[in-house]
């Protein structure tokens, strides 16, 4: 099978294109933006809460902290399995039905966490709703990157990622809200509760959007995808779900995964070390905070969801920054600048632990947060955008489960390097993890096309 634009249709595939791409921006790509997001703040949501809870879990069950830290762990090899073989389903029966699947998926498995009697059901249950959070990863990015127009892409997929804070934010305020003033074994799982109602009205708002006419046309079915290209620029919301017939076979999973490795292994290793290195360096703090450098400054475990909160607030202010600068700037100033800057906010936040301010861990965590989350939101539409449409959502997938691994890793060695060595040696380290990020961009940046304007047409050749 051969991938780009050498397989027979490329012709095809450079006419729908430029017909999407010279749309201007329409209600359809508003709407697709707020329902593909609203999945952005659910994922967060649903990583930011269980640390906000973790802590009351572990007294009410009368767990260990070995216990407790299984409930991340699970999670992020919940993830890891969402986003890998996910991505590849993506590929091979649409991006529609999996980004219907996997908020199903989500919506049933943090309602029944709600609901979990003890920890051992709950633990299966987080795994469960990873297993739909992760999966979002690759369908979700896929969809956005090949149904916004190309000056829009940057910005659009940045705004879909803009959603995480404000998801952060949200799990503050109620948790905050929910553990203070109701007895505790009800307000955790209100909390979680709440989750699964915004994802039964997202799977509602998501109804009416179409599949990726690119991928239909990859998988020879012509017809349909210029209708839905017609209903997308007409901004009609009658797309047809009808089944279709493809003219070629959708290759094996390992197929696919050996077509990136071969025809495209920069393209791969980019998406891999950036992911790697924001995963590590983003999950790393945010683990390393609440069970080490809180308690270091005297910021009480009550105290813990408004410090985050705060926190997020940089988040959002990073976020909208780099939206913008993917289009304003271009993706190889943007992704480079932002990782270098939160590599050197690590130092910065290791020299705020150090005087044992907790004024000064908070303004750190806020510049922190900024540069961050700066830096994997505008690395996600970096690489989601690099991989042919037939091979997209594997390659982010993939991506996304390498990452996993830096993310399982970093918690411990970070808290094991605060122990045996101190609090500052452990911020170096998460500075390096970012540094990982910024030094992958350099060959990209000399060799790599700048995405900025460019349709994925040309941009996969």
């Amino acid at each position: 099978m051969k991938t780009g634009l050498n397989d027979g249709r490329g012709g095809l595939l450079a006419e729908l294109g430029g017909r999407l791409d010279g749309l201007s921006w329409r209600p359809f790509h508003t709407r697709i933006t707020l329902a593909l997001g609203i999945a952005w703040l659910l994922d967060a949501f649903e990583v930011n809460i269980i640390g906000n809870v973790l802590g009351l879990l572990k007294n009410l069950w009368k767990i260990s902290a070995f216990q407790s830290s299984l409930l991340v762990t699970v999670w992020l090899i919940g993830i890891m399995i969402g986003a890998l073989f996910f991505g590849y389903l993506a590929d091979r029966y649409g991006r529609r039905k999996l980004f219907l699947v996997t908020l199903a998926l989500y919506a049933g498995f943090t309602l029944a966490s709600a609901a979990a009697p003890g920890y051992y059901s709950f633990l299966v249950l987080r795994f469960l709703t990873a297993i739909g959070v992760g999966a979002e990863y690759s369908a979700v990015n896929s969809a956005i990157s090949e149904l916004i127009p190309a000056r829009f892409r940057g910005r659009a997929n940045a705004s879909v990622m803009n959603f995480w804070p404000l998801g952060a934010i949200a799990a503050a305020l109620i948790t905050g809200l929910l553990i203070n003033r109701l007895p505790p074994t009800l307000g955790w799982r209100l909390a979680f509760a709440f989750g699964a109602v915004i994802a039964v009205f997202t799977l509602w708002a998501r109804r009416v959007l179409p599949e990726s006419p690119r991928w239909l046309l990859k998988r020879g079915r012509k017809a349909e995808a210029w209708a839905a290209v017609e209903q997308i620029a007409g901004d009609r919301r009658d797309f047809s779900d009808a089944a279709a017939v493809a003219t070629d076979t959708a290759p094996g999973f390992w197929t696919q995964l050996g077509l990136l490795v071969k025809h495209h292994p920069a393209r791969l290793a980019l998406g891999c070390l950036l992911d790697f290195s924001e995963a590590s360096g983003y999950y790393g703090i945010f683990a390393f905070l609440p069970l080490v450098v809180l308690p270091k400054v005297g910021i009480a475990e009550a105290r813990v969801p408004w410090f985050f909160l705060v926190g997020n607030l940089g988040a959002v202010a990073g976020g909208l920054l780099a939206a913008w600068a993917l289009d304003g700037l271009g993706r190889k100033v943007t992704v480079t600048g932002f990782y270098a800057l939160a590599a050197a906010s690590m130092l910065g936040m290791g020299a705020a632990t150090a005087a044992g301010s907790a004024t000064g861990v908070v303004w750190a965590f806020v510049v922190a947060n900024f540069c961050a989350t700066g830096s994997w939101i505008s690395a996600y539409p970096t690489f989601s955008e690099i991989f042919p449409t037939d091979l997209r959502s594997t390659g982010i997938g993939f991506s996304v489960a390498f990452g996993r691994i830096g993310a399982a890793a970093a918690p411990p060695l970070l808290v094991y390097l605060a122990g045996a060595a101190s609090p500052a040696a452990a911020f170096a380290v998460l500075a390096a993890f970012w540094l990982i990020g910024a030094a992958a961009m350099i060959p990209w940046c000399a060799w790599g096309p700048e995405a900025r304007g460019l349709g994925l047409e040309l941009l996969s050749e």
